[in-house]
């Protein structure tokens, strides 16, 4: 009889305890929903990116710098607002212990949205390699001022931000520490 109180005190205990953990988001991707009605889909995911579909709340996110609480419903919230064109979208989530960013460009055709991760670490490659080449052929000059003025196009038109780009840096360099 010991013994069987025994077991269910302990399955009561742990039951609970199981229950009192706190949901927390530590890694995303981001999707089209599947509806394809122009929205997009957070999907909470764990470090191997398999969905975690025990997540479910209400968590708030940083979409290009505005903030939004998304209601997460077994792993999956899906964002308010369509997107009109393709743009440059800086997601961001804030846990309690450390922050989340990534930065997606977000291509929307006449079908479909197909979102594309930039990696953080790429923004400060890039640029270094052309700034190396460009001082070691100076004959490049034109093609670094091409590109100075494609950025300077997805900056006004399409919403890539220099604060988002540097953040996300920022991000990937901490996440190599």
């Amino acid at each position: 009889m010991k013994q069987i109180l025994y077991i269910a005190l302990i399955s009561l205990a742990s039951t609970m305890l199981a229950a009192a953990q706190p949901q927390r988001i530590a890694n995303f991707i981001v999707k089209e929903n599947l509806t394809q009605n122009g929205k997009l889909a957070i999907i909470a995911v764990d470090s191997a990116e398999q969905p975690l579909e025990n997540i479910n709340g209400t968590f708030v996110f940083e979409l290009n710098g505005f903030q939004q609480d998304l209601s997460f419903h077994d792993g999956v919230a899906v964002v308010k607002h369509p997107l009109a064109s393709s743009t440059f979208v800086f997601f961001k989530h804030k846990n309690q212990d450390d922050s989340i960013g990534k930065l997606y460009y977000i291509h929307k055709s006449e079908r479909a949205l197909k979102p594309f991760k930039i990696y953080g670490l790429l923004l400060l490659i890039i640029p270094a390699a052309l700034l190396l080449i460009g001082y070691l052929f100076k004959r490049f000059l034109t093609v670094l001022v091409v590109l100075a003025l494609v950025y300077a196009y997805f900056n006004y038109s399409k919403g890539l931000d220099l604060s988002k780009i540097i953040e996300s840096i920022f991000i990937a360099i901490k996440g190599l520490i």
